[in-house]
């Protein structure tokens, strides 16, 4: 095997991951740049690395092959890069990811980050619930964007609570975020004075038509019903008793928003902006769902 740049190796695996039509959406939208994440990755390099300056670094033999068993792995497996690195990231922040949950990659994130909320809360805002949990993503980044508050994330999935925990505990927030077993709201008296929901929202024929990436997640996270809104209006019909006066619901929809509209075309809602759009995370308060 002759000397290769990094830069060289990068573009090299790239184009097999282009050749090999994966998928992408966990983390990454384009071949160069899911390429470049296994790459360091295995490299154990920094992911956030100046590439430029790296272009010209000689990668060994030994090197080559070993990222090249990985992207190998992406190619045949099919599993999110997520999955085989054990890692995501989400604004920023490092989670520990593996298939008993969804791979974290919820807009809802961005809104935490950037305060695009923090107008509809106030210092009576204590008790947050990130229902459908997942790995745990949006309870830390919850619990990281508001030091004051306490954090439950709810699941239905005791695997994925399990690796939620992991995170709790990478970030050592067991103090403050609690996490517990619960069928939608069922396990969950509250009162809340923050909803966080990311639920299983894809339609049937979207379902059907998802690539191997996203049908190696658990489909409990993803599968919503026919017009992928069955977990969203049970939801809205429970969610009013378990939020306090003035709480507020943040939920994302994703590419369901025509459903989610013909489903719910009275409700009063608030369309928030993300890199996705103004159209796949709203918010509503507990006055409106009352209104249902």
């Amino acid at each position: 095997m002759s000397a290769m740049t990094l830069s060289a190796l990068m573009a090299q695996s790239a184009a097999q991951l282009d050749k090999a039509e994966v998928a992408f959406g966990h983390g990454t939208q384009n071949a160069f740049d899911e390429a470049a994440w296994l790459v360091l990755w295995r490299m154990g390099l920094p992911l956030d690395s100046d590439l430029d300056e790296l272009a010209e670094q000689n990668v060994t033999p030994e090197q080559q092959a070993a990222c090249a068993a990985l992207i190998e792995a992406r190619i045949t497996t099919r599993k999110p890069a997520a999955y085989l690195t054990q890692e995501a990231w989400l604004q920023g922040v490092s989670f520990y990811i593996d298939e008993r949950a969804i791979v974290p990659r919820s807009l809802i994130a961005e809104v935490l980050a950037d305060g695009t909320i923090d107008a509809w809360l106030s210092d009576q805002t204590h008790q947050v619930l990130d229902l459908c949990t997942g790995n745990g993503s949006l309870a830390v980044l919850a619990a990281l964007a508001w030091p004051d508050v306490q954090v439950t994330g709810a699941d239905i999935s005791h695997d994925a609570l399990a690796v939620a925990a992991i995170n709790t505990e990478r970030h050592d927030l067991q103090s403050r975020v609690t996490l517990l077993h619960s069928d939608g709201l069922s396990a969950l008296p509250g009162p809340f004075d923050l909803i966080l929901c990311n639920p299983p929202y894809v339609c049937q024929a979207s379902m059907d038509a998802l690539p191997a990436e996203y049908r190696a997640e658990p489909e409990v996270a993803l599968a919503g019903g026919s017009d992928g809104m069955d977990f969203v209006r049970q939801l809205f019909r429970n969610a009013p008793s378990r939020m306090s006066e003035h709480a507020v619901l943040v939920l994302e929809i994703g590419n369901e928003v025509d459903h989610f509209i013909a489903a719910f075309p009275e409700l009063e809602v608030a369309w928030l902006d993300t890199s996705a759009g103004d159209d796949q995370v709203l918010l509503i308060s507990r006055e409106a769902l009352l209104s249902l």
